[in-house]
């Protein structure tokens, strides 16, 4: 290229100084060489778009069709199947005192023991009465034997000139006496068995047990108290055996049946199931509720429940439809739309494509599709956070 003079005129007048015409070629050539070589420079730099970021691993969950029923949300409580008092059988005053408030018992465990010398006493007496009874009964049947055994000396008489008629007939009537003595005896000592047995059960009554396995609730008593039959010694309740029970609005009743199975929530858990046992056949008046009891389903993991604790019952109001849902980890909110992810199979690759939705109410886990996607779609559910729309992937179905 030739030599170029870029020199400025002298200014003239006041005015700017005037560019010479190969000064104007030469900005115009830079021109042109920034509009040439732009696009060539971007082709050499690092790709920005989404086909150009490596694949990611995904995991995917269908679109399915659920069986859907409307509920409304009613407040029960837990109750116990087996809650009250454990009361003495006899009269005694309190020697021992095992349980304390809190303490988790077995079926059959001693909670008190009564004092029992004047009952272990009376049982010497009973024990004593029944060798009584036994002798006497020995003795008439020794009689009844000597009676019967003269009774056939004289029968063995009666054709000699020594036979007495009269003798013969006292002698049986003797005999039929000793039988009739021996009847006696044996009721008596009978008797004296069954005050015996019953002077057992006072001392096996003075160790008092739960009648099932719980938790003590309440102490009624202290040693050296004096308890009368009936009195209660301990309160228990059965924490292992709770039924739920609801005070249902009597308007709602007509799909709660024997057997339908509810959702529960308790301690803001909602996997919990219960079905129905029965509806009460009594109404308040003052509330127009009915009382329906739920047997609950908390699986087999030990739960820490407690009588009287709240439960929120989802009761079924309409008939069951299918709708269209997708897992609650598949929605995506981003400024302020419903988004999921869903993966398409092009040019032998997958690729998550971004697609707004519209939800309606929620299945367990998942929410209603109104619009957006369709049956079988897969939609990503883990690994949507940081997904970029045409992205390649890899995937794993939800297990």
């Amino acid at each position: 290229m030739g030599r170029m003079d870029c020199n400025l005129r002298p200014p003239k007048k006041e005015g700017r100084p005037i560019l010479r015409s190969c000064t104007l070629r030469l900005l115009a050539i830079i021109l042109f060489i920034a509009v040439v070589a732009t696009p060539t420079l971007a082709q050499k730099g690092p790709s920005k778009d989404q086909g150009g970021l490596p694949p990611t691993l995904v995991v995917i969950d269908e679109v399915r069709t659920e069986v859907m029923t409307q509920t409304m949300p009613v407040i029960g409580r837990l109750v116990a199947l087996r809650a009250g008092n454990v009361a003495t059988r006899i009269d005694g005053r309190v020697g021992i005192l095992h349980a304390e408030v809190g303490d988790y018992v077995k079926k059959g465990a001693v909670l008190a023991v009564l004092d029992s010398d004047r009952l272990e006493r009376e049982l010497k007496r009973r024990t004593a009465s029944v060798a009584e009874s036994k002798a006497f009964l020995e003795s008439e049947k020794v009689s009844l034997a000597i009676n019967e055994q003269e009774l056939r000396r004289l029968e063995s008489l009666r054709k000699s000139v020594a036979f007495s008629k009269a003798r013969y007939e006292d002698k049986q009537k003797e005999v039929l006496r000793s039988r009739k003595h021996i009847n006696v005896a044996e009721a008596a000592l009978e008797n004296t068995r069954a005050q015996l047995a019953l002077a057992w059960l006072d001392i096996e009554d003075t160790k008092i047990r739960a009648p099932y396995a719980g938790v003590v609730t309440i102490r009624h008593t202290e040693v050296g108290s004096y308890v009368t039959k009936g009195s209660a010694v301990v309160s228990m309740v059965d924490d292992k055996n709770l039924e739920i029970e609801a005070d249902v609005p009597s308007q709602r009743l007509s799909g709660i049946k024997s057997g339908v199975v509810v959702k529960v929530e308790i301690n803001n858990r909602n996997n919990y199931s219960a079905a129905v046992r029965a509806v009460v056949p009594e109404e308040n008046p003052m509330t127009r509720t009915r009382r329906v009891r739920f047997t609950p389903d908390f699986g087999s993991k030990e739960q820490n429940f407690a009588a009287n604790q709240s439960a929120i019952i989802q009761l079924p109001i309409g008939s069951p439809r299918n709708v269209l849902t997708v897992h609650k980890d598949a929605i995506v909110k981003r400024g302020g739309a419903t988004l999921v992810f869903v993966v398409e199979k092009g040019d032998g690759d997958y690729k998550a494509q971004i697609r707004p939705i519209t939800t309606g109410d929620a299945v367990d886990n998942r929410f209603e599709i109104l619009s957006g996607l369709g049956p079988g779609e897969r939609v990503v559910t883990r690994g949507n956070e940081r997904l970029v729309p045409g992205q390649k992937v890899l995937f794993e179905r939800k297990s």
